[in-house]
């Protein structure tokens, strides 16, 4: 779930604390696996909350979204034009439609967030699987330096080069809209842009766990939010793609709390070596 954005005080997390980040974010992870395996056409949205309700539950973690600022469900589930905080409901899902999950748990008192986005059945363009990794790698390449960066803003940065790399200008970034802090509550500061600003941030230092949540789409990202007071949907009607990971910065390095192995392989991939994962795994 991304909040406006705001600059407060930091809070920095204990290896106790982080350590029960990362088994609300492991399971918040297994949440998101067994979701998009069940995104299929003819499930409804309202079906995707329900299964993440009960696993979440099942395990013994709280959903964070649901009762947030009057949120009435376990997920948002954003389809299409509809770009994030959509609520789950009687929508019936159909084929190639793009699907974006965002949810999050509560672990002891500490919070997970991460998004995944699938293709429903049979994508309708290669265009539509093109949007979700192009997302999907700037998240990763925004996470990866993270591992070098000296201020916030470089997060930013590098998601949006990673983009412009990968398309030049033709997937637009939905502004207002950004990453955060996470911990003892879903949404604290600092702000995590998913582009270049002026304003370069606070500093890394250990103990930070930011989300980083990049939301891209397929043209003019210019946007409204419908009368639910919640849903933020494309003005052009563009279809819309987004991913995010909580992660923790820690003196042995990167932590992403919500990947299954920690992020070893995708930071790999760039470079970078992962932080022994508190949880073994």
């Amino acid at each position: 779930m991304s909040p406006r954005l705001r600059r407060e005080r930091i809070e920095y997390k204990s290896g106790e604390q982080i350590l029960d980040m990362r088994r609300a974010g492991h399971l918040i992870a297994q949440v998101h696996a067994e979701v998009a395996k069940a995104i299929k056409p003819g499930i409804t949205t309202k079906e995707l909350d329900t299964l993440a309700e009960t696993m979440i539950r099942d395990n013994g973690a709280i959903p964070n979204f649901k009762g947030y600022q009057g949120f009435p469900a376990t997920l948002c589930v954003s389809v299409n034009e509809e770009i994030v905080h959509g609520i789950p409901g009687s929508r019936v899902i159909e084929d190639g439609d793009i699907v974006s999950v965002d949810g999050g748990c509560i672990v002891n008192g500490w919070h997970s967030d991460s998004a995944v986005t699938t293709i429903a059945g049979n994508p309708r363009s290669e265009r539509d699987v093109l949007l979700s990794e192009v997302t999907r790698r700037s998240m990763w390449d925004g996470i990866a330096a993270m591992a070098s960066a000296t201020y916030v803003g470089e997060i930013g940065a590098a998601v949006e080069d990673s983009v412009f790399a990968a398309v030049g200008e033709e997937f637009q970034h939905l502004e207002d809209f950004g990453g955060h802090g996470i911990g003892s509550a879903m949404h604290q500061p600092p702000s995590v842009m998913n582009f270049r600003t002026h304003d370069r941030g606070p500093k890394l230092k250990n103990g930070m766990c930011l989300a980083i949540e990049p939301m891209l789409v397929d043209g003019d990202a210019a946007w409204e939010m419908l009368p639910d007071e919640w849903t933020i949907v494309a003005r052009s009607g563009k279809r819309a793609a987004h991913w995010e990971h909580s992660v923790a910065y820690t003196k042995a390095g990167l932590i992403v709390l919500t990947a299954l192995d920690g992020g070893r392989e995708e930071l790999a991939a760039r470079g970078v070596q992962a932080a022994p994962d508190p949880l073994g795994s």
